[in-house]
């Protein structure tokens, strides 16, 4: 049975069940809004003012180092193993989603964690080769700039995927992402994974 957002339970002893749950801890939102940040100075900077892209460019590598590692070891919805699924959960997951069935998850859902692990991936390959642009080894070599632009432009249309996706699945759920990402709470409803 699925509970209202507003209607309060009764737990195990007679307590009252709180009505959200931490779910992004303040390591992953500090890294979250910091490469956001980062990414978009590094973006808007790259034609006019070198120091400050490369600059951006080495803190977003930093950034990406970290949630690695986090991922490794962090809090529980921060793990990669709470987040990354098979292939077929991904599209069974956007199907459901089309058809309006799609499970509520705390953490990432199946698409979301997909998206994830896709920009990490995309982002650690930019700040790479936008390095090895500065190493004697590639310096003025055309296919890596030209690598780098292109993961760069990629990454801008994934974050355009990303942003709407969330817009959907707040809307579908009936919840909003954005501040959760924000606050780290998310309402706490029975229908989750």
């Amino acid at each position: 049975m699925i509970m209202p957002q507003t209607e309060s339970h009764i737990e195990a002893g007679g307590a009252k069940a709180p009505s959200e749950i931490k779910v992004w801890d303040m390591a992953v939102r500090l890294f979250h809004w910091s490469l956001v940040l980062t990414f978009a100075t590094a973006f808007l900077a790259a034609e006019e003012w070198d120091w400050l892209h490369e600059t951006a460019g080495y803190v977003v590598g930093g950034l990406i180092a970290f949630r690695i590692l986090w991922g490794l070891v962090g809090s529980k919805y921060a793990r990669f193993g709470d987040f990354i699924y098979r292939p077929s959960m991904v599209l069974g997951y956007l199907r459901d989603s089309i058809t309006g069935r799609a499970k509520r998850y705390f953490g990432h859902n199946p698409a979301g964690g997909a998206m994830v692990i896709a920009l990490l991936a995309s982002i650690a390959a930019l700040a790479a080769s936008g390095y090895a642009m500065t190493t004697n080894a590639y310096w003025g070599v055309e296919w890596v700039g030209e690598l780098h632009e292109a993961l760069a432009y990629g990454i801008l249309g994934m974050v355009g995927l990303h942003v709407a996706g969330v817009l959907f699945a707040s809307r579908e759920h009936h919840e909003n992402l954005i501040r959760a990402m924000i606050t780290g709470y998310k309402s706490r409803l029975t229908q989750h994974r």
